[in-house]
Formats: C-alpha cells, sequence, structure tokens
C-alpha cells in the first residue's frame, strides 16, 4: 500500500468484445506473487460478454474495478484508467496477452531500487507471429523485440500524469508515450525478466493497421 492508502500497483486492462480471452489475462493478475494491486478494466464499448466474464471476478475479488463508456479506441480507454487509478505505479495489460506470476514484483523491485527511474519497457516473451507493421513505413514489417509494448510499459502514476497519457493517434501510441517521456524522464528498457506474454491475436491492431487512421 503507498502512502495515500492506495493499492502499490495499478493495472489498466482496455478491452473490446475479447470476452472469450478475459479469463486468462485477469486470472494472470490474480497469480501474482505481488499482492498489492489493484485491476482496472475499462471496457471501450463492448457488446459481447465482456461484462459478464468480468463480473465473475468483481463477485469475488475487492481489488478489481469496472467501467465501461462507448468505443474511443484504446488510447483514451487507458487514460480513463489512469485517470481512475489510485497506485503509485501504473502498468497495462492488453486482454490477449497475459503475466507470469513474478512480473508485477520484478518491476516494483527494479524501480525501487533505482528512484531515479520513471518508466521502463520491455521484458517479454512472444507467442505467435512476431512481424508487425511499422508505424512510419505501413508496408514494412519489424520485428516486434524493436517495438515499444504498451502492455510493459511500467512507471510511476505522476509521470503518465504528465504526460497527459496517450494520444490518440491510431497505431503505436506506446512509442509515441515512451518518445515523449524520454524526452523529460529517466526512462529504461529491459530485457529481463521476460515475465510479459505478448499474444496477437487475429484482430490484433498490429495485423489490421493499414496506415490510415479514421
Amino acid at each position: 500500500m503507498n502512502a495515500s492508502g492506495g493499492p502499490l500497483v495499478s493495472v489498466v486492462l482496455a478491452t473490446l468484445n475479447r470476452a472469450p480471452l478475459l479469463d486468462a489475462a485477469i486470472d494472470s493478475v490474480l497469480a501474482q506473487s505481488l499482492p498489492d494491486w489493484e485491476l482496472i478494466v475499462v471496457d471501450d464499448g463492448s457488446t459481447d460478454a465482456t461484462f459478464e466474464v468480468v463480473d465473475r471476478h468483481l463477485q469475488r475479488h475487492g481489488n478489481i474495478r469496472y467501467m465501461k463508456h462507448r468505443n474511443r479506441r484504446s488510447s483514451l480507454a487507458r487514460n480513463a484508467g489512469i485517470q481512475a487509478s489510485f497506485g503509485r505505479y501504473v502498468t497495462f495489460l492488453d486482454s490477449d496477452d497475459h503475466y507470469l506470476p513474478e512480473h508485477l514484483s520484478s518491476r516494483v523491485e527494479l524501480l525501487e531500487s533505482m528512484p531515479e527511474l520513471d518508466l521502463l519497457a520491455g521484458g517479454f516473451a512472444i507467442e505467435g507471429d512476431p512481424w508487425v507493421r511499422d508505424r512510419n513505413d505501413p508496408g514494412k514489417l519489424v520485428h516486434v523485440s524493436e517495438c515499444i509494448l504498451c502492455g510493459t510499459l511500467f512507471g510511476r502514476r505522476e509521470l503518465f500524469a504528465s504526460m497527459g497519457g496517450f494520444r490518440d493517434i491510431g497505431y503505436a501510441e506506446d512509442t509515441d508515450l515512451w518518445e515523449r517521456a524520454a524526452a523529460s524522464h529517466r526512462v529504461m528498457r529491459i530485457d529481463a525478466p521476460e515475465s510479459y506474454i505478448y499474444v496477437r491475436s487475429e484482430d490484433s491492431i498490429t495485423r489490421t493497421w493499414k496506415g490510415i487512421d479514421t
């Protein structure tokens, strides 16, 4: 628990029509070796059984919260979760991904051992196709290991507030935030532990984006 009485870590999970995947993502948060967390599920206008899936967890766990609004895309959904968070640290989880049990504890330990740092990224393993579209040249593919994954961003809550959260740019908003943060804060990319498991679903934005934002 932080000095304000809130949880140590706030996990923001923005989701849209991913009901079949949510149990695995939520269960991976419940399995964390670090117990001092809150999970904020931000439903970005789902029309499937998302609430029914989340509600089963809400009934059993007081540190899970649910928010729903009209579809505003993932950047603004994550920003709503950040604004609702109470944790000393804020991080993310995509609904098709999951954590290994030591994920949160490893990031907290690193940031608390290096108080000059404000933001971490990296430390993930890949399941499935690792090639994604380059944000500057949509016709080119780059290996996801070269990218900043939103789910691996882990930082002090004040940083996200000072950056104004994610910009609604349609693609690679995680890299955009990272670059803006690096210009004014201490940031660090890590390779290990690979405790974030990145899984590419068929409807992933990295598969469907064609380089034209609407």
